[in-house]
């Protein structure tokens, strides 16, 4: 198009910058905005940055730690499998006599007799055992027991009702021989020399008390010569306790 090699490049050079103004005077307008728009964000960073830290609120004060038996399930699930056993043995011993058989009425009333007490024993076994389970303990306040520290702990009968029984003086709790128990209510106690009670006097150690706070039973101390005392039973009281120490 061109002879001389000179104008051939000053045209193609004024191609060149004709095409690069116009793409950019074609560019949509919201491409243009990119900067602002960055700007605004590193401002809101940049405030948010400047604000004092604020301070972490104190967690809410614990409640009291309280023990809680760590075989509490199983007793219960032993005692309501045991129950069931026996009423079943009891349901279907009847049947026996009805089903007719080449057995002897003797033989089947033997049959019927060792069904129902297999599980009688067996029923009052976990019953002996699982009574002085202790399920929950916790430590009674000086203000809810009269100016000194007491113990109140929670039983499960064979039935599963809960038994409650307060020892206002844990002085009378002492080791006992029992199988599955750890603690028992003291038969007699000595007290030490600086303390005295009147001969004669009496006082209420414990007390056993059902769901509803009705008392079932009380372990009283009797005071004689010397500061020794004797205790009895008054009613139904729970006399042994099985707990875990080491939870303690």
């Amino acid at each position: 198009m061109f002879r001389s090699p000179v104008l051939a490049t000053c045209y193609r050079t004024h191609r060149l910058l004709n095409y690069s103004t116009t793409s950019l005077r074609l560019r949509p307008r919201s491409a243009l905005h990119v900067g602002p728009a960055r700007a605004v964000s590193t401002s809101t960073i940049s405030r948010n940055e400047q604000k004092p830290p604020v301070a972490p609120q104190p967690p809410p004060q614990a409640e009291k730690a309280r023990y809680i038996g760590p075989l509490t399930q199983t007793f219960r699930r032993l005692k309501i499998f045991s129950m069931s056993s026996f009423m079943l043995s009891c349901t279907l011993a009847p049947f026996m006599f009805i089903v007719e058989s080449n057995l002897p009425v003797s033989a089947r009333i033997a049959l019927a007799s060792i069904a129902i007490g297999t599980s009688g024993v067996s029923t009052g076994l976990v019953g002996w055992c699982g009574k002085p389970y202790v399920t929950t303990l916790r430590h009674l306040t000086p203000e809810e027991n009269g100016g000194a520290e007491g113990i109140e702990m929670s039983t499960l009968t064979l039935l599963l009702r809960p038994r409650i029984t307060r020892v206002y003086d844990p002085t009378f709790l002492i080791e006992t021989k029992r199988p599955f128990a750890k603690w028992e209510l003291a038969d007699s106690l000595v007290l030490p020399g600086d303390k005295t009670v009147e001969p004669g006097q009496e006082e209420t150690v414990a007390e056993t008390m059902d769901k509803d706070g009705n008392v079932l039973g009380r372990w009283v101390v009797k005071w004689g010569e010397g500061g020794e005392g004797t205790c009895h039973e008054v009613g139904k009281i729970i006399r042994y306790y099985n707990v875990h120490e080491e939870l303690l």
